[in-house]
């Protein structure tokens, strides 16, 4: 049976198998060719399709049940090749039994359907730029090296951001100049609620800050490192060369290096890379927060929660960096080195620059 009886075109179908015999079943493997028989309901019958895209099979190993156990043989080698058609589906598969007869099993019927316009934007306007982007980038790269590509390709992106993260860090270091004379504000008029939210609005608007300004070079680099998360987990098979705006002569996917300085950039890597992007987060972290000369940086309760977004930020990062696969933790390193390196040069342009905060006199 399959694991769904409905997919989207983009979704990859797995094939649930259980051994419910008393011997063990060996399913062969016929790569580059799909693990079982295909078929799509067409003018009232069922047609076999099949595929056979350019797949390494070296480590094609046949598939080994013993008795009682279960299987999932995933599709996402073949899914674009066999179900980019919409319609039914079915798949069916014969083994050999202990008695030497074979038998013939399928799976229910199930349904392509597809993609929903959210998925059709996501794929248009992000993943599907961001996969072009990095496999030419795979393909000029000496030995078409993936970790050099990665790190090119998050230069990129982080140049074309620039303008508007420079912005968010410029708008960050003024709120901390700025923080000081708020919470005097607060304490001269606590208990008017109004009036702090007033005066606190007017310096805002005087200083042209907003306290969402600093989350934005965040929140633009979500949708990006989501959509590489997808590429580098499963863009990099041969199966989605559809993507490709062009083609690029004798490039194969087979040939694109995988490793770089030790890691597998395929498969997490639990504790050198989540400690060193720790650490880089940690750097950015302590130069974002940090306060110019000798200043009050406002009450214990604010310093304490700069402290721990300080701290607990760095830690966060690492900790989600050793559940992906390490060519993310190669983007968000060298995107957090750009942006430690981004924000010594605010640091230093804004300590020529003086703050001014006028208070408006209530009527």
């Amino acid at each position: 049976m399959t694991d769904d009886t409905s997919y989207r075109r983009n979704k990859n179908i797995i094939v649930e198998v259980q051994n419910n015999t008393t011997k063990d079943i060996i399913i062969p493997q016929d790569c580059p060719g799909e693990p079982f028989n295909v078929f799509h309901y067409e003018n009232g019958e069922w047609i076999q399709i099949y595929a056979n895209p350019e797949l390494d099979c070296a480590k094609a190993d046949p598939y080994t049940l013993t008795p009682g156990k279960q299987a999932k043989i995933p599709y996402d080698n073949w899914k674009h090749s066999l179900f980019s058609q919409l319609g039914r589906f079915k798949i069916s598969f014969t083994v050999e039994l202990a008695d030497a007869t074979t038998k013939t099993f399928e799976t229910n019927e199930f349904i392509v359907e597809e993609e929903n316009i959210i998925m059709q934007l996501w794929d248009g306007v992000f993943y599907r730029p961001i996969y072009n982007a990095l496999i030419f980038l795979i393909s000029v790269m000496p030995n078409h090296d993936l970790g050099l590509a990665l790190i090119l390709l998050t230069i990129i992106i982080r140049t074309i951001l620039l303008a508007p993260s420079h912005k968010a860090m410029k708008a960050q270091r003024k709120m901390q100049e700025i923080q000081p004379k708020i919470e005097e504000l607060k304490e001269k008029y606590k208990g008017d609620q109004q009036r702090i939210a007033q005066e606190t609005m007017t310096i805002w608007k005087t200083q042209k800050v907003s306290p969402l300004g600093s989350c934005m070079p965040l929140l633009l680099q979500f949708p990006i490192l989501i959509a590489l998360f997808y590429v580098v987990q499963g863009g990099l098979n041969p199966d989605n060369t559809f993507l490709l705006y062009t083609t690029y002569g004798d490039f194969s996917f087979l040939n694109i290096k995988t490793s770089f300085l030790g890691l597998d950039l395929l498969k997490a890597n639990l504790y050198v890379l989540p400690l060193i992007v720790g650490l880089l987060q940690f750097a950015q972290m302590k130069l974002a927060m940090a306060k110019k000369g000798n200043k009050k940086s406002g009450p214990k309760e604010m310093a304490m929660a700069s402290s721990m977004m300080t701290y607990f930020m760095p830690v966060m990062i690492a900790v989600f960096t050793a559940t992906l696969p390490a060519g993310v933790g190669i983007y968000w390193g060298t995107s957090t080195l750009y942006g430690l390196i981004q924000q010594i040069f605010v640091n230093r342009s804004s300590d020529n620059v003086k703050v001014r905060v006028i208070e408006t006199k209530q009527e």
